[in-house]
This record gives C-alpha cells, structure tokens and sequence, in this order.
C-alpha cells in the first residue's frame, strides 16, 4: 500500500488541478441546467420543435458535461482525501465541506430526475421554483471554497 500513498503524494499538484478543473465544468453546468428549466417551463409549449430542442440540450449538457464533471470532481476529490496528509479529519472544514458536496451530489441527482420529467411530458414545477433552486448551487458553492480556503 505504500506504493499508492507514494503516487498520490507524487501526483498531488496534478490531482488538485485535475479537481479543479473538474468542479469548475460541474458547476457550470449545474448553475446552467436550472436556467434552461426555467426557460423550457416558460417560454415553450409542450410537444413543439423548440420543447425537443430544449430536451435535446438539457440531456447533452447533462449527459455529455455535467456527469463527467461530477464523476471526475469524485475521483479526484477522493484522491485529495486519500494523500498523506491533505486532509485532517479532526478540524471542522472537511466535514462541513463533505456535508455540502453531498448536498450538491443530491441537487444534481434532482436536476436528473427534472430532466426526466420534461422528457416524458410529466413536469409539474413552475419556472418559480427552478429560479429559486437555480440558487441552491451557488449557496453550496460558497459553502465549500470558504471551507477549503478558511480551513475553519
């Protein structure tokens, strides 16, 4: 086992960068997929060559950027966890941070299951609600970087 402590502590810069990059196209895609809702539920009808279009887009951005990003953002993060010490699980900061990536992992999981909704014509939400949850990713966002940043 000291042979994957020693790659991880080796790789550490790369690994970090490759996270970054990683929640960097995940979150642009989770503060884009609600904006898009918003616009599907208001500006078109149902059954029309635009609602086609909008699913078109909604299940690229979902299935092309947005799940990649996460599942490289996981494995990278977890690599993070994994290097000798990176992370110590006695301050405060790593858990609040975990909290919060679930919470994210848990909105994306509610951006899928909407999207599936619009594709099978059954979305009951208003384009009220997508703009208030438009602002769940953005709160959880702010909640990680202080977290990692201040190390509280």
């Amino acid at each position: 086992m000291d042979w994957i402590t020693d790659f991880l502590a080796d790789w550490y810069l790369v690994t970090k960068s490759l996270h970054v990059i990683s929640v960097i196209a995940w979150m642009a895609g989770m503060f884009y997929l609600p904006r898009l809702y918003v616009y599907h539920v208001e500006q078109v009808e149902p059954g029309s060559a635009t609602d086609r279009m909008f699913q078109t887009m909604e299940r690229r951005l979902l299935r092309a950027i947005i799940n990649p990003a996460m599942v490289a953002t996981w494995t990278f993060g977890l690599a993070l966890v994994f290097t000798p010490g990176v992370v110590d699980w006695s301050f405060t900061w790593p858990w609040v941070k975990a909290g919060a990536v679930l919470a994210m992992s848990w909105f994306h999981g509610w951006l899928s299951a909407r999207r599936r909704e619009f594709a099978k014509g059954t979305n009951t939400r208003s384009g009220r609600t997508y703009r208030m949850m438009n602002e769940v990713p953005t709160v959880l966002m702010i909640i990680i970087v202080f977290s990692v940043i201040t190390r509280f």
